[in-house]
C-alpha cells in the first residue's frame, strides 16, 4: 500500500452541500472541511452515503473528490467512497480517487442483486489489485442488502490493500468477532452512529461518523477518552450527552437530511458551516422533524 497513514479516530463522513437549484456548492464544501479540521477531526470521508454519492454525476463525483483533496491539503487523511454495482466501475472510481490524491477508499459490496460470497471476494480482489492505497470494506446490509458476516470479512482481510472495515450491521458483537478472527490484519471502524461507545470499548479504532458533521470535536473526544485516555466514565457521560442527537439521526431515516439540517441551524451563527439542500428524491426535514432537531440542539446547548 502506497499510503503510509494509519486511519484511526472519528472520521467525518461529510455531507455534500447543494444549492437550492441543486448545483454543487463548492464554497460551502470547502468551508465545512476547514471547520471540521479546525474542530479536531482526524480525517474526512467524501462521496459516501451521507454525501449522497448516488445522486452525483460522474463529473460532480470527480469534482467533490478533487475539491476535498485540494482543501484538506494534506492536513488529515482523505478517504473517498468508491462503491458501484459493477466491479469495473468500482475499479474505475477507485483509480480516479487514487489519482486525485486520496489516502484510501471505502467500498460497499455490489448492491441490488445479492452477490454470492465468491463474487464478493473476487470484487474486492480486483479493486484491490487496481490501486495502491488501502481499502475500507464497508458492510452495510441495510442499504446494500448484502450482509458480510465476520468469517467473510476475515477472508477479505487476506487480500492485499484491505486494511479496514466499516461495520454497520448494528450487531455490536461483530466488532469483537472481527477483531478475534482477523487479529492485526484489520482496523475496525464503527459504522453505526448509535454504537461508537460500545464499539470503542470492544476494540474498534475508528468511527465513520455522521454526527461528526455537527459535533466533530466531541466525536473525536469520545474516541480519545475510550481508546487513548481509558477514561470510561467520562466517555460514557459524553456519549449520553450526544445520544439524543445520535438517536434522532438514526431513527429519522433521513441521515443526510438530518445532518444537513443541523449544519444549517448551526450555520445561523456566523462562521459555522452550512449543509445546504438534499437532492431529490430526498426531501428536507419537515416542520415537525426540524422542531425536534432544534429542541435537541438547544438541550445540548449547541444553539
Amino acid at each position: 500500500m502506497s499510503s503510509t497513514r494509519v486511519f484511526k479516530g472519528s472520521y467525518v463522513v461529510m455531507v455534500t452541500p447543494f444549492k437550492k437549484d441543486g448545483s454543487l456548492d463548492e464554497e460551502a464544501l470547502r468551508q465545512n472541511i476547514d471547520w471540521y479540521i479546525e474542530q479536531g477531526a482526524p480525517g474526512v470521508i467524501c462521496t459516501g452515503s451521507t454525501g449522497e454519492f448516488e445522486t452525483l454525476s460522474d463529473d460532480e463525483f470527480k469534482r467533490v473528490i478533487k475539491v476535498t483533496v485540494d482543501q484538506v491539503n494534506g492536513r488529515v487523511p482523505v478517504i473517498a467512497g468508491t462503491s458501484a454495482t459493477s466491479t469495473w466501475k468500482a475499479k474505475e472510481l477507485s483509480k480516479l480517487a487514487e489519482d486525485s490524491g486520496v489516502d484510501g477508499v471505502m467500498v460497499v459490496p455490489p448492491y441490488y442483486y445479492y452477490p454470492k460470497e465468491d463474487e464478493i471476494i473476487e470484487h474486492y480482489r480486483e479493486v484491490a489489485g487496481a490501486i495502491n492505497i488501502p481499502i475500507m470494506v464497508y458492510n452495510n446490509p441495510w442499504t446494500s442488502k448484502v450482509d458480510m458476516k465476520p468469517p467473510l470479512i476475515a477472508e477479505l482481510a487476506e487480500i492485499d490493500n484491505v486494511g479496514y472495515v466499516k461495520e454497520s450491521s448494528g450487531d455490536i458483537r461483530r466488532v469483537e468477532q472481527i477483531i478475534r478472527l482477523t487479529g492485526e490484519k484489520l482496523i475496525v471502524f464503527c459504522g453505526s452512529d448509535t454504537l461508537p461507545f460500545e464499539s470503542f470499548v470492544l476494540g474498534a479504532q475508528g468511527w465513520v461518523s455522521v454526527v461528526a458533521n455537527i459535533i466533530p470535536k466531541e466525536a473525536q473526544r469520545l474516541f480519545e477518552l475510550v481508546s487513548i485516555d481509558k477514561k470510561i466514565d467520562e466517555a460514557r457521560k459524553l456519549f449520553f450527552w450526544m445520544l439524543p442527537l445520535l438517536d434522532f439521526i438514526e431513527d429519522s431515516g433521513k441521515i443526510a437530511q438530518a445532518a444537513k439540517a443541523a449544519l444549517n441551524i448551526l450555520g445561523e451563527k456566523e462562521g459555522v458551516p452550512k449543509g445546504g439542500y438534499p437532492r431529490k428524491p430526498r426531501l428536507p426535514l419537515n416542520e415537525e422533524e426540524e422542531k425536534k432537531l432544534r429542541d435537541i440542539l438547544k438541550e445540548m446547548k449547541l444553539i
